[in-house]
């Protein structure tokens, strides 16, 4: 005896609900423009991950500021219009105040600090925002930000004397800025070109990579060869939204994420290289301050630093525990100077 149409039917209405209820697409939202390097990696994850679930988890992306900055994308995200975004720390800064930790101004000297940094600290970052229900795969590399400007700075009077931009909401910039006397020019960052353009500003503080790939760099002169600030960005993905994937599917994802990360964390270092001989090749002049004036933007900087943490934007015991990590390279390295 066959069996009743009826059951085959709901049968097989039952295993589509089922295949549908497994499928989980993951809508991610970056400033990123398509085409770019970091954007061509996620998509080829993307297809590795669909590929890897026989299709039972895809990755969407919204890139170029289509869902808006970052600020606005991590607001979508808390009220599930998205799942998920590749951001920077500073703007996550606003869910989990020490994310920031890295960019708070002229805290690393050198790629080596950083390097030695990240790899005691990395996994604390990250847990921190797991504890903010984001799920992050690893932090990637922005680079270090340098002043861009149309006139050469190489002292704070020069800093002064300059129209410098503030991105909206950066408390850490404008609190910098407070503490050395200069008066930023707040802007969205959609309106930094055409704010240097019309001369509204004449100073931007930019990774080089950032500085070539957003045209900013066309419209400066000089570059103050003194890291400002280390920039980072994250791909997070709300904790609900992963918790809806099988355990087996949130392995692959993190596993397939973690990896892309890594590469892009590698492969910013040598972008950034390329992109200060681009500036270089471009006619951008590099300035390095003198040691006293170098001095003088370092007790400005550490002031800075003091003054945000009175305010309360991260935790002191964990900046505390990054500037112990910081005095035992460079007591290893001013030992090793030693036995030269």
């Amino acid at each position: 005896m066959g069996i009743p149409r009826t059951l085959l039917a709901a049968a097989l209405t039952g295993c589509l609900l089922a295949a549908a209820a497994a499928a989980q697409e993951l809508k991610i939202a970056t400033l990123a423009p398509d085409g770019t390097s970091w954007m061509k990696e996620m998509r080829a994850a993307a297809e590795t991950l669909t590929t890897a679930s026989g299709g039972r988890v895809r990755l969407k992306f919204y890139p170029g500021g289509v869902m808006g900055n970052d600020a606005t994308v991590l607001r979508k995200i808390q009220i599930g219009q998205l799942h998920g975004g590749a951001v920077t720390v500073l703007a996550l800064a606003r869910i989990y105040p020490d994310s920031q930790l890295y960019g708070l101004p002229m805290l690393f000297r050198s790629y080596a600090e950083v390097d030695y940094v990240r790899a005691r600290m990395d996994p604390t970052i990250l847990a921190g925002l797991d504890r903010h229900n984001l799920v992050a795969f690893g932090l990637a590399e922005g680079g270090f930000a340098y002043l861009m400007s149309q006139g050469p700075v190489r002292r704070l009077e020069d800093l002064r004397a300059e129209k410098v931009w503030a991105p909206e909401g950066d408390t850490i910039t404008r609190t910098l800025f407070d503490v050395a006397g200069v008066a930023p020019v707040v802007l969205p960052l959609a309106d930094v070109y055409t704010g240097l353009q019309t001369g509204l500003i004449t100073a931007v503080g930019i990774s080089p990579t950032g500085a070539i790939a957003l045209q900013w760099h066309a419209k400066t002169q000089y570059l103050t060869d003194v890291p400002v600030y280390y920039t980072a960005g994250a791909l997070v993905l709300d904790k609900r939204s992963f918790a809806r994937l099988s355990a087996e599917d949130q392995e692959l994802t993190r596993r397939t994420l973690t990896e892309v990360f890594q590469r892009l964390d590698r492969a910013s270092r040598k972008d950034d290289e390329a992109a200060r001989a681009a500036l270089n090749s471009h006619g951008i002049r590099f300035v390095t301050p003198g040691p006293d004036d170098l001095g003088e933007l370092e007790r400005v900087a550490a002031e800075a630093r003091a003054e945000i943490g009175r305010k309360g934007l991260y935790s002191p015991g964990l900046l505390q525990t990054l500037e112990g990590h910081l005095r035992e390279f460079r007591a290893k390295g001013d030992a090793a100077a030693a036995r030269r």
